[in-house]
């Protein structure tokens, strides 16, 4: 599911008109020695911190069907988590820097949750929206200035940014549909015409006659029909 939120970060930021711009969107870690490297301009998007979110853990779970429409899988309800990233800009200049992250700014703040077109795997097929919020950090997460230190570098100007995604629950596969009726082996013996005593129950509809089947009529052969109350005995 991360590298999912990934592509769909980088989809979302590549079509507001970076990618035309050449601008590169990474998602290292923005150390001292990664950045001594870059010489293009770069947009980095950067994870730190993963939790998960409680208060929308559900119970219960869902179905898989076939394109026959048959069940072919039971999946616990997904749970969801919150990514928080760092985003920031390289240029070089700080001009340059300030008005790249203005540009990545406007377009977060305008985005609530990933469009459908921009999600893959696994976000795709649950169909449940991926939250978008720019601008701020969970409660718990770390500040800032705490993961500029872990990283080894200068401060810089940054972006915080939460996603809220949904795990796909786990599939457990079941049993196939039952398509063949139930063979019911007898004492062995041969009938007339030289089969054995091995006969098979045929489902038929309720109410409409079969020959062996669990629709077809209870009454023993030879037994007249039990009188209805009010009739007369011929």
């Amino acid at each position: 599911m991360i590298h999912e939120v990934d592509e769909g970060l980088r989809r979302l930021l590549a079509e507001s008109g970076l990618e035309t711009s050449g601008v590169e969107v990474v998602f290292d870690a923005p150390t001292s020695d990664w950045a001594a490297r870059r010489s293009a301009p770069t947009v980095c998007v950067f994870l730190y911190d993963i939790r998960e979110d409680h208060t929308r853990r559900g119970s219960g779970g869902g179905e898989v069907y076939d394109a026959d429409g048959f069940v072919v899988a039971r999946r616990t309800p997904p749970r969801w988590f919150e990514l928080t990233y760092l985003v920031t800009a390289w240029a070089g200049r700080p001009q340059d820097e300030h008005r790249l992250l203005s540009q990545v700014l406007s377009c977060l703040v305008n985005t609530d949750a990933l469009p459908p077109h921009m999600l893959t795997g696994t976000l795709a097929e649950l169909g449940l929206l991926v939250d978008v919020d720019a601008g701020g950090t969970g409660t718990d997460a770390p500040a800032a200035s705490d993961v500029w230190s872990a990283l080894g570098g200068d401060l810089k100007p940054s972006l915080g940014l939460r996603v809220k995604a949904p795990l796909a629950g786990v599939s457990r596969v079941t049993a196939p549909p039952v398509t063949e009726g139930l063979a019911v082996n007898s004492v062995p013996r041969t009938a007339p015409d030289g089969t054995g005593g091995t006969r098979r129950l045929r489902y038929t509809g309720l109410g409409e006659p079969g020959p062996e089947g669990f629709g077809g009529s209870r009454e023993r052969p030879g037994v007249p029909a039990r009188r209805r109350r009010g009739e007369r005995q011929p």
